[in-house]
């Protein structure tokens, strides 16, 4: 195993390059960092928002908001329903949990009751054949519908899920480097921004519905009807933030929504203001195209999180499935929105539980601690396998030194974010790869005062020892990943640098000792081993 081969050597001198180049920008001066060619790495390590300062926020999804609107649309498509087949009805209401409706005709009654069994609801996953909606007749020409258990078990769950994955992008969108976004609990979401000072600026792009729909306007309503308050029952009163009207009557039922869009970006309207241009999908097109052939002269609103963005009418079919949002927008505020669409709407309202700053002072001294501890660490080893194994100790300290350089390198590469967590993780990967120098030595020893010859203990120790360290490292490799997994927050960045570490120690721990003292022996031809 000491034999040199030019593969060994390769290796070692290219990870020793790797090393020193992915890690020198982080020790740089910026001015000079800026200065170097552009071929050469300038990626400097990502420090998590306990070494660097950032913001905190910690959100709960309002799923009770998400069940009343879903309660709501389920309302109105028993509406719907029953109206498309002329069913007479009425009493239809919300009590609580349960939507009631009465038949008016007793000789249909049946055939409501079929007819919304069939066409309510969607299928329920993990049910065969179930539906998320329940449909029962309670006699007296009364029908009682509501949402299954289950339904709004997992609604609630998908509402978490598709709220992460909505932050994630909107943060993204901001520039903002590794966020940390994670689920806590059944309903709140916890957000880490390193580097992002200022809470406000992400509280204002994360907490917006920013829930698109394009509704038409209920023109049968009189501006004396909205002050008596006699609004349709399938219509609903929005505030307006055009110049027009203070207030439209729309009819609940959207036409097309955000969710439909592939695009949105900032824009100018015909008289160069600020608009916000957007483009639907193939399904959204249809429907898009359609309503507006259909309703030409008529009034088409454009609604963002319950309030008019403007109400246009419609001049003549629009079949390209594109168009422009009007309002009185500013640059900012257009290319905001844009954002907003872009990343898609959340599925239900977040309120803002806890919200912190840790600011760069303290940043600055989790820095110092943890430099400071793994100095420490970093010495105390040197110390003691030097001590302990003389010349050899000295190589072992050669390669912790690279397997420091080959981590920070490799985390500076992969842009992983470095945490306080991490830095003990660091010093744990030292003390495992320390750990097989020992194992591999003592083997050396023992072979030696068993009577082989240096060349034949030393290559003796490294094949006897490699069981044990292969051991040593797969477990920790295990326990890392289960870690990395399963964990988060610091958790998560502790496991990070273990997992690197595992691979770089093993790197290190055997193929630069035996390098270097397969140099050794080349060069000094010992008659005994320094560690005898």
């Amino acid at each position: 195993m000491l034999t040199l081969s030019r593969w060994k050597i390769i290796a070692v001198t290219l990870s020793v390059v790797f090393g020193i180049l992915f890690s020198l920008p982080n020790v740089l001066p910026q001015k000079t960092l800026d200065a170097l060619p552009g071929f050469l790495p300038h990626q400097k390590l990502n420090l998590g928002l306990d070494l660097q300062g950032g913001s905190y926020l910690l959100y709960s999804v309002d799923t009770e908001a998400l069940h009343r609107e879903r309660l709501a649309n389920l309302t109105e498509d028993v509406r719907t329903q029953l109206r498309t087949e002329q069913i007479p009805f009425g009493e239809l209401s919300q009590q609580g949990e349960i939507i009631g409706v009465r038949i008016g005709d007793p000789a249909r009654y049946n055939a409501a009751l079929n007819l919304l069994r069939k066409n309510l609801g969607a299928p329920l996953a993990g049910a065969i054949g179930g539906k998320d909606v329940a449909v029962d007749g309670k006699g007296d020409s009364r029908i009682e519908i509501r949402f299954v258990p289950e339904a709004q078990r997992a609604d609630s769950a998908k509402a978490v899920e598709q709220s992460i994955e909505t932050i994630r992008r909107r943060i993204d969108s901001l520039g903002t480097k590794e966020p940390s976004i994670n689920r806590q609990g059944a309903d709140r979401i916890m957000i880490q921004a390193p580097g992002e000072s200022d809470p406000g600026k992400l509280r204002a792009v994360i907490g917006k519905t920013a829930k698109l729909t394009f509704q038409m306007v209920d023109e049968t309503v009189t501006p004396e009807d909205i002050q008596a308050g006699r609004i349709p029952p399938g219509s609903v009163l929005m505030k307006s933030e055009d110049q027009y009207a203070p207030y439209y009557v729309l009819k609940k039922r959207a036409v097309v929504s955000g969710e439909e869009l592939t695009n949105a970006n900032q824009t100018f309207d015909q008289n160069g203001r600020p608009a916000v241009g957007f483009a639907f999908n193939g399904a959204g097109s249809r429907k898009f195209a359609d309503a507006t052939t259909r309703n030409v002269g008529k009034k088409f609103a454009i609604v963002l999180d319950g309030k008019v963005l403007s109400a246009p009418v419609i001049n003549g079919p629009i079949p390209g499935g594109s168009g422009i949002i009007q309002g009185n927008f500013t640059a900012e505020s257009a290319n905001e929105l844009a954002l907003l669409l872009r990343s898609g709407a959340l599925p239900a309202p977040l309120n803002v539980e806890d919200q912190r700053t840790v600011t760069a002072e303290l940043g600055a001294d989790a820095v110092k601690a943890g430099s400071i501890s793994l100095a420490i660490g970093a010495a105390a080893m040197f110390v003691f396998v030097i001590l302990a194994y003389g010349l050899f100790g000295g190589f072992a300290a050669i390669a912790l030194v690279v397997n420091v350089l080959l981590i920070i390198g490799i985390m500076s590469l992969t842009q992983a974010t470095l945490t306080f967590p991490g830095i003990a993780g660091l010093i744990l990967t030292l003390a495992v790869a320390v750990d097989a120098n020992v194992l591999i030595y003592e083997r050396m020893r023992d072979e030696a005062n068993a009577g082989r010859t240096p060349m034949a203990a030393a290559d003796h120790g490294y094949k006897l020892a490699m069981t044990s360290i292969l051991d040593a490292n797969i477990t920790s490799l295990i326990s890392g990943m289960i870690m990395f997994g399963f964990g988060s927050g610091p958790v998560k960045g502790f496991a990070w640098t273990l997992v690197i570490g595992v691979f770089t120690s093993l790197f290190t721990a055997i193929f630069i000792t035996q390098v270097l003292i397969g140099w050794w022996f080349k060069a000094t031809k010992p008659k005994k081993l320094p560690i005898a």
